[in-house]
């Protein structure tokens, strides 16, 4: 056993001492590697723009979006996020040379290993969220005030057959005079003084001296032709001629259709007291109904009455309105309202004058200028005449006056339903050679008809 020689000694000293250097090294090494691997918890930082095109709604149920009228007001920029200051990794001591101790000749004893400070505490800075700015509050929109409520506007009744629903009340006032002609011709061979009593009847209806001669030659010559026996034959026969005499050729359409470039331009002329003015009115509602865009022109600035009237009749049906001043410049009216009927696009514009006397000079003169002023900008495509059926031969003494100042292409014949006087239908196209265009049959707001010779003759013959 005592045998350990001493090289031996020394040779487990040198192994000894490998392992304790080899311990050493190892120790650090562990150390630095958890040092290095080990990356801080930093949160992510996402710089992508959030969406702000108002898709984001809160879990509360609140939708955000741009207002329909009010400007949003422009969001401040982004605030750049801050990020972290980068941690330093601690510096690492080196490691320590290790040199072999010389051979001791005896055995050494066991030196004490060297104690190992503990490793440092790694500190990391503490991370800063970035502080985002609020956006700024909006203002809550002001609630808009309440709409003024829309005027009711009437139910307008179909223009189609108007004459014929309103025939009953035609034929009741015209009931005389078929009554006593087919009582006369129903007869059949009429002498001299039966003759008489035809053209006296068609003269108290207003057909005037030489439609009457007319009418009652025809008459003898066709009931000699035919041999007229019966009343049923004679109605045949007078319906015949007369709805002639009433030249159903004529073109009684209302000029109403606009052009490429502008509005069609109605002219409404007339007397006080005709019905003027109501049946610019009435006309506006038939127009409406037809789909077309209307307005109306209040160029009768004499009478007070007149444009506050009007206007009625625009807001039952939803038409535009210009007027002026009271005493105003009937010319300038109604040029303003062709002016702003092109600059609307409308589909039409009716002008109601200011009715006057046939027999002023002066205010037929006005009249003409009128028309002379609206062509200034637009042609006028209808000059309807308004005649009172009442007040017979001095209507078509109107009639004339009329139509040598303004060109007249249209009759409108009012207050048909209460009188006998139908027959200045026939004088007032003989005459002037234009076509009654519209009648009008009642004061109800629809009670203006188209003007069909045929259905007039039959209400005429009752």
């Amino acid at each position: 056993m005592g045998g350990v020689t001493t090289g031996a000694w020394i040779a487990i000293a040198a192994a000894l001492a490998v392992l304790l250097v080899v311990l050493v090294v190892g120790s650090l090494l562990y150390r630095r590697r958890r040092i290095s691997l080990k990356a801080p918890d930093t949160p992510q930082v996402t710089t992508a723009e959030k969406d702000r095109s108002g898709s984001y709604r809160a879990d509360g149920g609140f939708n955000f979006s741009q207002g329909s009228t009010a400007t949003a007001p422009p969001r401040p920029p982004a605030p750049e996020p801050v990020l972290p200051k980068p941690v330093p990794e601690p510096e690492v001591a080196p490691v320590p040379e290790v040199v072999a101790p010389p051979e001791p000749e005896k055995a050494p004893e066991k030196a004490p290993e060297k104690p190992t400070a503990p490793p440092e505490p790694v500190t990391y800075e503490p991370v800063v969220a970035p502080e985002v700015e609020p956006e700024p509050a909006v203002a809550p929109e002001p609630e808009p005030e309440p709409a003024p409520a829309a005027p009711v506007l009437d139910v307008i009744a179909p223009t189609e057959g108007r004459l014929d629903r309103l025939r009953g009340r035609l034929s009741r006032s015209q009931s005389a005079v078929g009554k006593s002609l087919l009582g006369l011709l129903g007869g059949g061979d009429l002498d001299e003084d039966s003759w008489e009593e035809v053209e006296d009847t068609l003269l108290i209806a207003d057909l005037g001296s030489a439609t009457t001669t007319k009418i009652v030659t025809s008459l003898r010559e066709q009931m000699a032709s035919r041999s007229v026996r019966t009343e049923a034959d004679a109605r045949a026969l007078l319906r015949e001629v007369l709805v002639a005499e009433l030249r159903p050729e004529l073109d009684r359409s209302i000029r109403a259709l606009p052009h490429d470039d502008h509005p069609a331009v109605l002219l409404v002329v007339g007397v006080n007291g005709t019905g003027k003015t109501t049946t610019t009115g009435k006309l506006a509602r038939v127009l409406v109904a037809d789909g077309r865009r209307v307005l109306l022109g209040a160029a009768d600035t004499f009478r007070a009455a007149a444009a506050d009237q009007l206007q009625t009749w625009a807001e039952r049906v939803g038409a535009e309105v210009v007027r002026g001043k009271e005493a105003a410049d009937p010319a300038a009216v109604a040029f303003d309202a062709v002016s702003r009927g092109i600059d609307n696009g409308v589909d039409v514009v009716l002008i109601d004058t200011a009715g006057r006397l046939h027999t002023k000079t002066g205010l037929m003169d006005e009249l003409g200028k009128v028309k002379r002023v609206i062509e200034k900008k637009a042609s006028v495509d209808d000059v309807l005449l308004v005649l009172d059926a009442t007040i017979g031969q001095n209507g078509l003494a109107q009639a004339r006056v009329f139509a040598e100042v303004v060109d007249i292409t249209g009759v409108v014949l009012t207050k048909l339903d209460g009188t006998a006087k139908g027959g200045i239908v026939f004088q007032v196209q003989h005459e002037l050679g234009v076509p009654v265009k519209l009648v009008g049959l009642g004061e109800g707001a629809d009670d203006l008809a188209p003007f069909e010779p045929g259905a007039f003759v039959d209400a005429l013959l009752g």
